[in-house]
């Protein structure tokens, strides 16, 4: 994918090329198992924008959580390119992350079990605080905390609660207010409203939003419903199997997808009026996902791909942009009108 050829008014947040994350994998076979390597992510490349919600999907076990905590550091990885708010770190250390923590911060899948059950709501708010502006009196930090949960929408008497006696809904509040109190520029977003109910759902996204336009925030925001997705993002980027498949602008993606793999997402999402579908031909999708441990030849989407060929099961294809930004790796993708 040649970087230049997707554009922006806004500034660049973030820049990465061939992003790889590996895990090591115990074997269970044999007086002596041999450790096997599992690569989770495999050369994702891409650029975040001032101010945007760029959407990431795909199956449980794409690589998507994988590559939110590559990008903020919790997970070690391997990149020709990892620059945060124009601070090159390929080749920094984990620990010397420092800088950019403050700057990206993270909210995570499960509300509860992302809280410290020791900690009440005042210190689980008030950590990134004490770690980042010691020098702050008693009186400026619960000012500073009693002002951040105002902003997501809890009142002051929560804060000597504990989680276990808040709603998911609270907890994930207190989550998103624990990351936003040092003004953060980024925020990774890992499947935020999946634990939650449908109609606290909706609460969560709006609160995300208002807070995107109020603190000008920008948020990768990792799902695998698409219904959100399509709701709360500006760009999507499609995974499969550790692998970027498609990237492109929303309403383009949706209407127009390119790669076979997003339209059988796309297919897959059950219509409020199946008589509007009845006459379209569905891609649905067979098979579960291949293990990552032994991932198919090629395109890596190619045994379950109805366009599939020997081109595809011999050589993986390159993500192309065109003059759009919307990148696709696919050796047949579809012809946008």
């Amino acid at each position: 994918m040649n970087p230049s050829v997707i554009t922006s008014n806004k500034p660049v947040l973030l820049k990465v090329r061939d992003l790889r994350v590996r895990y090591r994998v115990n074997g269970s076979q044999g007086f002596w198992p041999k450790t096997r390597q599992l690569e989770a992510v495999k050369g994702i490349g891409f650029e975040l924008y001032e101010g945007e919600t760029l959407g990431v999907v795909g199956e449980s076990g794409c690589g998507k959580s994988s590559l939110a905590k590559a990008l903020i550091g919790l997970i070690p990885s391997e990149s020709s390119q990892l620059q945060w708010l124009g601070q090159d770190l390929t080749q920094t250390p984990l620990d010397r992350w420092g800088s950019v923590r403050r700057d990206v911060q993270m909210v995570f899948q499960d509300p509860l079990s992302s809280l410290d059950p020791r900690l009440n709501v005042f210190k689980i708010v008030s950590e990134p605080l004490r770690t980042h502006e010691p020098g702050l009196s008693a009186d400026q930090l619960k000012a500073a905390v009693i002002d951040t949960l105002n902003k997501v929408g809890l009142e002051e008497s929560v804060l000597y609660r504990y989680p276990h006696e808040m709603s998911g809904g609270q907890c994930q509040r207190i989550g998103i207010a624990r990351a936003i109190i040092l003004r953060p520029k980024v925020i990774l977003c890992d499947e935020p409203v999946s634990a939650l109910d449908v109609s606290i759902q909706a609460q969560i996204i709006q609160l995300l939003r208002q807070l995107q336009r109020e603190m000008n925030l920008t948020l990768v925001f990792i799902s695998h419903d698409l219904a959100v997705v399509k709701h709360i993002s500006h760009r999507v980027m499609v995974m499969y199997l550790g692998k970027l498949m498609e990237l492109g602008p929303k309403q383009m993606l949706f209407k127009q997808p390119m790669h076979p793999y997003t339209q059988a997402l796309l297919d897959a999402v059950p219509k409020a009026d199946p008589r509007n579908e009845r006459h379209k031909t569905l891609s649905l999708l067979s098979g579960d996902i291949p293990s990552p441990l032994n991932p198919p030849s090629g395109c890596v989407f190619h045994t379950r791909c109805t366009r599939a060929d020997g081109q595809c099961a011999a050589q993986a294809p390159l993500a192309q942009a065109d003059a759009d930004g919307h990148v696709c790796a696919c050796w047949h993708p579809r012809v946008r009108a």
